[in-house]
């Protein structure tokens, strides 16, 4: 500590100088950045230097994500890391909307993305139509002289229905109105959703991303740079800036994610075969395959692409589900995704629990409906397990 005639000071002279640099990003936990004067303070919030203040509006590990995120996406713009992916989604609805506004949003959304567009955004006065995002002549007639912006998933969740951006940019450019894609499920290494004609790119770092099951972040950015201020000045003020940890180790993922990825899919692709091919199971979902009825679509924009989310249906109630996830031994059954391991969900009792029996039998998902985040197992050794809980279900 530094001492003068009066005591010491308590806080540490600055860490040496050192001729080498760390290999790994140092962690940045400080909450606060001391600046020389006045004026210097007041040229880093004019934007004439560059430096932090307050973590709240930004600090280092953020700024090392989020830009790693842009070069994956072809972001225009510095992306806003979130405290969340939902963080995400709510910075775009609601510091982008006013009460009058209306939106469209795909009906087989996140299940708390449905919730917020159902339930939240009337309560603030905001209109909502939820349309399936595959059929853009559905979409254009619940267009409204006040909709403000369409929200859909490339890849919905957990159903697996693949939307039809090309025709949704285009519709939103004759519109006049801003495409938001929720890019989580395909990634940037399956699509890049700015060269397809979306306004706002979002994504859940939670997941695939970040790849860990130890982080929750999410990430937003927007093509025009008026509209991406908004959202980070939106952010900063409803407090959804992430931790400097959750970033750190996001960035480790990050690291890792191509071949993640690409181990996952080339899993994924060998279960769904597998699946399809065992008695008790009545359907697999999974845009690889010819008989999804999205497929052609899929091939068009994923480009082979077609990710590690597997979904299928077996026959049974709530026992027979209960049974399939107590026979899948050594798999995590839990409501998330993107792991090095493979986890198992059921939309019923976890994302879509809050939609009645009836809704989510309109999309789809019965108690017998689960979704699966394939994650770097071995092939063999994963249908085996999958084998084995099928057999149980059955039994």
């Amino acid at each position: 500590m530094i001492s003068n005639s009066k005591g010491s000071l308590v806080r540490p002279t600055p860490l040496p100088d050192s001729a080498s640099r760390p290999v790994v990003t140092p962690l940045s936990p400080s909450v606060v950045y001391a600046s020389d004067t006045p004026d210097m303070l007041d040229a880093q919030y004019d934007g004439d230097l560059q430096g932090y203040t307050y973590s709240r509006e930004g600090h280092p590990n953020a700024d090392v994500v989020a830009q790693a995120i842009d070069r994956m996406e072809g972001a225009p713009h510095m992306g806003v890391l979130t405290s969340s992916g939902m963080g995400a989604v709510s910075a775009v609805l609601l510091g982008l909307l006013k009460a009058g506004d209306h939106v469209i949003g795909g009906n087989q959304l996140y299940g708390r993305s449905l919730r917020m567009m159902s339930e939240d955004l009337p309560r603030l006065g905001i209109e909502t139509s939820m349309v399936d995002p595959g059929d853009v002549d559905a979409v254009r007639a619940a267009l409204r002289p006040d909709t403000k912006l369409i929200l859909v998933e490339v890849v919905s969740n957990p159903t697996l229905r693949v939307a039809d951006v090309l025709g949704l940019s285009a519709l939103a450019r004759e519109a006049g109105i801003l495409l938001v894609i929720d890019n989580t499920f395909t990634t940037p290494r399956a699509f890049k959703a700015f060269d397809h004609g979306a306004d706002i790119v979002i994504h859940s770092l939670t997941k695939l991303l970040s790849g860990h099951s130890d982080v929750m972040l999410g990430y937003v950015a927007a093509k025009d740079k008026a509209i991406n201020d908004r959202l980070r000045v939106f952010t900063v003020t409803a407090g959804m800036t992430p931790s400097p940890f959750d970033c750190w180790l996001a960035e480790r993922g990050l690291l890792s994610f191509d071949l993640r990825y690409d181990r996952a899919q080339a899993t994924a692709a060998v279960l769904a075969e597998h699946l399809a091919a065992l008695p008790g199971v009545k359907r697999v979902i999974y845009p690889a395959r010819h008989d999804h009825p999205d497929h052609e679509r899929a091939e068009a924009l994923l480009k082979g692409q077609y990710c590690n989310m597997v979904s299928f249906e077996i026959d049974g109630a709530r026992e027979a589900a209960n049974a399939f996830a107590r026979g899948a031994e050594g798999l995590s059954f839990a409501p998330t995704l993107g792991d090095v391991g493979t986890t198992i969900s059921h939309p019923a009792s976890s994302s879509h629990r809050a939609l009645t029996e009836e809704k989510r039998a309109e999309l789809g998902m019965s108690e017998g409906f689960f979704r699966i985040s394939v994650g770097l197992e071995d092939p063999d050794a994963l249908c085996a397990v999958f084998t084995q809980a099928v057999q149980a279900a059955v039994a």
